[in-house]
């Protein structure tokens, strides 16, 4: 039987594209289905954890996941996969046509060291973002009660590292893609950035996967992952884009939704009413996580910034300007940090409060007139190796999903014109003035996307258990507004709030309380209070 598996570097690139989730993701090798050896998943205690939605599906249904050793994984830097386990699944490549093709999903899990509940399956984000690598760093990102109570499962959506990578540049053809000017002024710009954008199109063309990498199709996957588990519910961890795959599995599998986290939700409300909505909302996020940062570097002793918090944030601003036209030097004399270089490298840190120095750092260098510093925080995200390969396919991937997702509506990615997005970058410009005229034009790859859009179901999770929803009030990406719809379009949503700093909030520092409530919850079924509100505590 013929498979769709695809083997490329991989590269967590999800900044560019107004990208979701920026967790630390890291490559791992080619984990392998292991044929009589290895470790079995438990045995599923009834048929109803096998039992498939539809009768063509019983195959993948009925696998069981055998484990094997990681001993080829390129764990995360400072991290090791000696103690973890990998494995693949097989699911269909197309849902319609469940004897076809078949594509094979990487899987790793930490095994529990207590008294095991079950499996916790965990998704740091993106769309692009790794849930191998993201797991792999389980010690880092999930709290001791927890390991000791579930197996941290981690596993790569289709298209995304090791599940079928969507591969639709080069290296070099991605280095120039990101860095190029993100907010044309003129025709000539706009043109190039067109160019460069259908490039990535074009390269997403003949792609085997591409076509189905739609959040629906993702989640049916994580479905037979729980199946193959031997779990009868999904107890779920999802961060950024992963709360649009746990909402997304809420409504399409409500009776088998367990214990069910949402960190750092996305807006799921129909796209017609609120893409401008949705757009100005997360440029603003990332005004308001600049000006806390502002704030907060105001106090330090190395702050390259003076004046009041508007003083500084203007002299960001200025700066942004200024590489648009002025680029900076760096080691590498074919890379200066231009707007496109800049803009991640300053987006980056506002994810994690813990990398507020490395940005000051970086602004302090940038207005001495050196890149250097800035052009390695972009590298650091984008993990791009000093020999200019990447190790993750998110820059790719991150486009793959959103056009055929985005595209479903009436007004969606694929029916906006550059028109649409010229008449964004003006109210951007308005509505967040440091970010947002570069933010405007991040889905022009979908004007000329290749692969037919996919509708999505309306969400509300209805029949679903107590979901717990999550947003932080300072997030750059995930704005707080957003966990709020999400929390109430969900039957069965509850609304935990960090009033706080950074991307996400469970393990972010000063999270203590968030975390905490979230743990008793996940090991003990404990449901936070409705409207909880966390403070942080730097």
């Amino acid at each position: 039987m013929s498979r769709a598996t695809v083997t490329t570097p991989v590269r967590p690139r999800r900044l560019r594209g107004l990208a979701l989730g920026v967790g630390v993701a890291v490559a791992i090798g080619g984990c392998s289905l292991v044929d009589g050896e290895g470790t079995a998943a438990p045995s599923p205690a009834d048929a109803s954890v096998t039992a498939a939605p539809e009768p063509d599906l019983g195959p993948f249904y009925e696998q069981t996941v055998q484990w094997g050793g990681c001993e080829d994984v390129d764990a995360p830097e400072g991290v090791s996969a000696e103690d973890h386990e990998c494995a693949t699944l097989e699911v269909p490549l197309d849902y319609e046509d469940p004897a076809g093709e078949r594509l094979e999903i990487a899987l790793t899990r930490l095994p529990a060291t207590g008294d095991r509940l079950g499996s916790l399956v965990v998704n740091p984000g993106g769309p692009g973002g790794s849930g191998v690598d993201y797991a792999l760093q389980a010690a880092f990102v999930t709290s001791d009660e927890l390991r000791a109570a579930y197996d941290v499962v981690g596993f790569d959506p289709r298209g995304v590292a090791r599940s079928g990578g969507v591969d639709c540049l080069d290296d070099a053809a991605y280095d120039e893609f990101a860095a190029a000017d993100p907010s044309p002024d003129d025709t000539a710009e706009l043109v190039e950035l067109e160019r460069l954008s259908g490039a990535l199109a074009d390269g997403c063309a003949d792609d085997p996967v591409a076509p189905y990498v739609d959040t629906v199709s993702a989640t049916r996957d994580m479905d037979v992952l729980r199946a193959a588990l031997g779990d009868s519910e999904l107890t779920y961890l999802g961060k950024s884009y992963g709360t649009v795959l746990g909402a997304m599995y809420a409504e399409l599998f409500p009776d088998r939704t367990g214990r069910m986290v949402l960190d750092g939700a996305v807006d799921l409300t129909p796209r017609e009413a609120s893409d401008l909505q949705t757009a100005i909302e997360q440029a603003r996020g990332f005004e308001v996580a600049m000006e806390s940062f502002v704030a907060d570097c105001l106090q330090q002793e190395d702050c390259p910034l003076t004046g009041t918090v508007e003083d500084g944030v203007s002299q960001v601003q200025g700066l942004l300007a200024a590489l648009e036209t002025a680029p900076l030097p760096t080691p590498d004399p074919d890379r200066p940090v231009g707007q496109g270089l800049g803009l991640f490298a300053l987006i980056g840190p506002l994810y994690q409060y813990d990398l507020w120095p490395a940005l000051r750092q970086g602004l302090a260098g940038a207005l001495a007139g050196d890149g250097e510093v800035l052009l390695l925080i972009n590298d650091l995200f984008a993990e791009r190796e000093p020999d200019g390969s990447y190790r993750n396919n998110a820059g790719e991937a991150i486009y793959a999903v959103n056009c055929v997702d985005g595209g479903a509506d009436p007004g969606g990615l694929q029916e906006l014109g550059v028109e649409d997005y010229d008449e964004l970058a003006d109210v951007l410009a308005e509505e967040a003035p440091t970010f947002g005229p570069q933010l405007a034009y991040g889905g022009l790859p979908c004007l000329s996307w290749p692969h037919d859009p996919v509708a999505w179901p309306e969400i509300d999770g209805a029949g679903a258990g107590d979901i717990v929803v999550v947003g932080t009030t300072r997030d750059p990406a995930t704005p707080a507004v957003w966990a709020e719809r999400l929390a109430e379009q969900l039957e069965s949503g509850v609304l935990v709030t960090f009033d706080g700093d950074g991307h996400t909030a469970y393990g972010q520092t000063g999270a203590g309380c968030v975390d905490s409530a979230l743990d008793a919850y996940l090991v003990e079924g404990t449901v936070p209070e409705d409207g909880l509100v966390c403070p942080a505590e730097y």
